[in-house]
């Protein structure tokens, strides 16, 4: 279905579903932009062949974002970090460090243990 259609059932606008897509909160599009007209999904005409398609999956994961973003009270960029966090380790290393260092998050358990251990050897070393 066309975007339009898409925005509707989903009770949103248009103008939000394409600015979700920029931000990466829709599954990426697996089929390129037909190469003729006609040859779009859906026996289309080709009138703008290149635009994305929405079907069931695009569907259900648009609305899954959008009960997480009501839920949690946050908005799409916020959705789009938290994605981001989770899938580029260099970035989730950045952002524990910084829960490290203003207290909310706790040291990693390796961390925890060296600190134990060089506790009991200097413990050791006094007798």
């Amino acid at each position: 279905m066309r975007i339009t259609e898409a925005a509707r059932r989903l009770g949103t606008s248009p103008r939000m579903l394409r600015y979700r897509e920029t931000l990466g909160l829709l599954p990426a599009t697996r089929d390129p932009a037909p190469a003729a007209a006609g040859t779009g999904r859906g026996g289309g005409t080709g009138r703008g062949g290149g635009h994305r398609r929405f079907g069931d999956a695009e569907l259900r994961a648009v609305a899954l974002a959008l009960a997480l973003e009501k839920r949690y009270d946050i908005g799409p960029a916020e959705l789009a970090f938290g994605l981001r966090v989770l899938a580029e380790p260099q970035v989730q290393a950045h952002v524990r460090e910084l829960g490290e260092r203003i207290g909310r998050l706790s040291a990693p358990p390796a961390r925890a243990l060296d600190f134990e251990k060089e506790k009991a050897l200097r413990l050791l070393r006094r007798r």
